[in-house]
């Protein structure tokens, strides 16, 4: 009877601890998914960064990217290129699956089965993507931009941490 209790612990603790991120496309079923990962687009004027989620499906992954706009006519739009670490390129083709709410544009793109066990076993360097919009929209604001998996935007020499993040081991574990 001694052992119930610390199994019962055990099993709360191991729970909490396996607390999973997921995200669904516009209502559908939720999927297990990354963290948000915060790459770096230094030639993006407006904000800088991109927001960065993948998620597992059953036929393969989903790619979410948001961004930061100046205006509701900007979207994430046509194709997108993840550059993975070993220079392979998995090219995403646009399914107009997008959302815009709170100055933010998102655009979903669908990973094959043969692309995920890339992902698996390779991380992401960068992700190039096109935001377009209407004619009003500053030049630096639109374009085709390159957004890099960094951890840290800044560092030293000395610093001989890992810089990027560990996309591949969050993606396999899903």
């Amino acid at each position: 009877m001694n052992f119930k209790l610390p199994l019962l612990l055990l099993f709360f603790i191991s729970t909490f601890a396996s607390a999973q991120q997921t995200m669904s496309v516009k209502g559908s079923a939720p999927c297990p998914a990354t963290q948000e990962y915060t790459f770096i687009c230094e030639k993006y004027a407006y904000s800088g960064e991109i927001s960065v989620q993948i998620a597992k499906t059953e036929k393969g992954g989903i790619l979410k990217l948001t961004i930061s706009t100046a205006s509701d006519k900007a979207k994430i739009a046509g194709g997108v290129y993840v550059d993975l670490t070993n220079a392979d390129v998995i090219a995403c083709t646009d399914k107009n699956v997008k959302e815009s709410a709170d100055g933010k544009t998102t655009a979903y793109y669908y990973f094959t089965p043969a692309e995920w066990l890339k992902l698996k076993k390779t991380d992401i360097y960068a992700i190039r993507f096109i935001i377009a919009g209407g004619p009003d929209i500053s030049g630096n604001l639109t374009g085709h931009f390159t957004a890099y998996s960094k951890v840290k935007y800044f560092s030293t020499a000395f610093d001989k941490t890992k810089k990027t993040f560990d996309t591949a081991k969050e993606i396999s574990v899903l």
